[in-house]
């Protein structure tokens, strides 16, 4: 069973935690990660992509020339896709990119995605994160004392409107709540900075 150190928003180590091996201590699949991402990728693309065909195109409402004797070839329509004006043939249409994938599946990515944060020794786990009032300075004195810089994921149990506002201006840092947390942006988003009730939160659902 992996353990880690638990830390205070000052960076003073204040105790540990065991974590579940079904959660933080399973084998890393990297299949299931790709297609866990290309499955929130494709849920993101608007998919309104759209090219007229020949129904769509103006014109093309009598036969050009007759069918015999011009010594050209035979032409039906000026909606024809080898026509300049005419449609477009087997061109994009709007479409939805989503795809299904089974609950059991997702579960498995999002434990392969927080063992992989934890191996990496990208996990920070804090006893509580809670500020008085929104500010960016006390995200960022937070920040410089946990050793976290660049990308970060913070996730608490519960939504903090407070803490959400104190991080929402630091570029590459994201503030969610546990019930909010997937593996793209797990994998993306740099330390994963966690509560001990978020991480027990998480734990509760995945185990």
């Amino acid at each position: 069973m992996p353990t880690v150190k638990v830390h205070n928003i000052k960076g003073q180590e204040v105790g540990q935690m065991e974590l579940s091996d079904a959660v933080f201590g399973v084998e890393v699949n990297s299949h299931v990660l790709h297609l866990a991402v290309t499955k929130q990728l494709a849920a993101q693309r608007r998919g309104t992509h759209d090219t007229k065909g020949r129904s769509e195109v103006r014109g093309g409402g009598r036969k050009p020339w007759k069918q015999k004797g011009t010594g050209r070839a035979r032409a039906g329509s000026r909606r024809s896709p080898i026509w300049v004006g005419g449609g477009v043939a087997f061109g994009p249409t709007p479409r939805k990119y989503t795809f299904a994938l089974p609950r059991q599946v997702r579960r498995l990515a999002l434990r392969s995605a927080l063992t992989a944060k934890l191996q990496a020794g990208d996990l920070v786990v804090l006893d509580q994160l809670s500020f008085a009032e929104p500010k960016t300075k006390l995200m960022v004195e937070a920040f410089s004392c946990l050793n976290v810089s660049g990308k970060a994921l913070v996730v608490l149990p519960e939504f903090n409107e407070i803490v959400a506002k104190s991080g929402r201006n630091i570029p590459g840092v994201l503030v969610q709540a546990a019930t909010g947390v997937n593996v793209y942006d797990v994998l993306n988003g740099g330390k994963l900075v966690m509560t001990r009730a978020a991480v027990e939160k998480i734990q509760e659902v995945l185990v």
